[in-house]
């Protein structure tokens, strides 16, 4: 009998495919006329390589849940709502399945769950009498004890990750941008406090804050010895682990009023199956595993982020990443959904080189409004 195969795409990062190819092994026990590998490409292409392309090419996709309107449009990949049973549906942190539904449909099923959080080099931290960082101006005034002795506090701000910054801070202040293009994005007033507090920020960071993804942000903590307390990035509770030079230390996310961490714009990954895909009995045995309870908890056990509840409250995961899950499950809770409709990953690219811009000095804030205005009405694709 011929082998059967699939084939799938993740992100190059050990949080992504090392526990991908660790949970293999079992798989093929259970399955062993099913064959599974994975290829993997840069942070970049995760988030904006269109879907319809990786869904003629593989069978399996990790994804980023921004591509679900154009995924609903395209039809590019299987709905996946018969894999959800009631007790499935109850299983994932935070709106972790939630990002998948999108008209009427699953498109993806939760393996990964992330937010914007706080994180912390302890051993730098641990020099200063300020606590840890509750509240935006608990941050700026860690940024003043810091500057004092030759220190910085940082962020990561290269492009799509100053638009999810600013869309952060702007449903933390309890007025989030809109998801749909048919409203107006944001209200002058709340995206200039937001804008403010990123540039209030940057007076405490390094200019590289703005050449920086996520993944950069979390190497450059670990291998300078300025670099204290970043306030938010897409997590990476890896950096956390004790093989790490120097381990980080996750929080939640300060709030720009009070010690709220609602709004974080959620991030995570999703299993999608292409419509294309030849032999769909495999590829669902294949996804119902990645959902199972000891295969997330395999997942952490191999530098993975798991979306099941049961693992963010394993002890032994909690120790493991440094009670990463435990200190920003409050933040997790409390995400805001980013937009999704057809035509909006356009809009991230665009908008944030936008505020990229913005904040180098290159574009006065009114251009900045106008701009991401404009853009957002434009960006949504009719249908054909």
């Amino acid at each position: 009998m011929a082998e059967r195969r699939l084939s799938g795409m993740t992100w190059g990062h050990r949080r992504a495919i090392d526990p991908l190819l660790a949970t293999l092994p079992e798989f093929q026990r259970r399955h062993p006329g099913i064959a599974v590998g994975w290829d993997s490409r840069p942070l970049h292409g995760f988030e904006f390589t269109p879907i319809e392309e990786l869904a003629e090419r593989y069978d399996l996709i990790i994804l980023d849940h921004p591509f679900c309107g154009d995924i609903a449009r395209s039809r590019a990949l299987l709905p996946l709502d018969e894999l959800v049973t009631p007790a499935l549906a109850q299983a994932f942190v935070g709106p972790s399945l939630a990002t998948y539904r999108y008209e009427g449909r699953i498109w993806a099923l939760p393996v990964d769950a992330a937010c914007q959080v706080a994180v912390a080099r302890p051993d730098l931290l641990s020099r200063y009498n300020n606590p840890l960082p509750a509240t935006w101006p608990d941050l700026l005034q860690l940024g003043e004890a810091v500057r004092r002795k030759g220190q910085k506090l940082a962020i990561g701000l290269r492009g799509v990750h100053s638009l999810m910054t600013f869309f952060t801070l702007c449903a933390n202040l309890g007025r989030p941008c809109a998801t749909e293009p048919g409203r107006s994005l944001i209200d002058r007033d709340t995206a200039k406090l937001a804008i403010d507090a990123i540039k209030a920020l940057l007076n405490y960071c390094p200019r590289e804050a703005l050449d920086w993804n996520s993944i950069e942000l979390h190497d450059a903590m670990v291998a300078r010895e300025d670099l204290v307390f970043c306030p938010a990035v897409y997590c990476y509770a890896t950096y956390a682990e004790a093989d790490i030079a120097h381990p980080l230390r996750f929080s939640n996310l300060p709030g720009l009023v009070g010690p709220d961490p609602r709004g974080s714009t959620i991030g995570g990954a999703g299993l999608g199956i292409s419509a294309k895909v030849k032999d769909r009995e495999a590829a669902f045995a294949y996804a119902r595993y990645l959902m199972e309870s000891a295969t997330q908890r395999t997942f952490a056990a191999h530098h993975g982020q798991p979306a099941r509840i049961d693992s963010w409250e394993n002890p032994a995961i909690v120790r493991r990443f440094g009670g990463c899950y435990r200190d920003t499950r409050a933040t997790m809770e409390g995400c805001w959904i980013r937009p999704r409709y057809a035509g909006y990953l356009a809009f991230q690219a665009e908008g944030g080189r936008l505020i990229e811009q913005h904040l180098r000095g290159e574009t006065a804030f009114g251009t900045l409004f106008d701009r991401l205005t404009d853009l957002h009405q434009r960006s949504a694709k009719p249908r054909a």
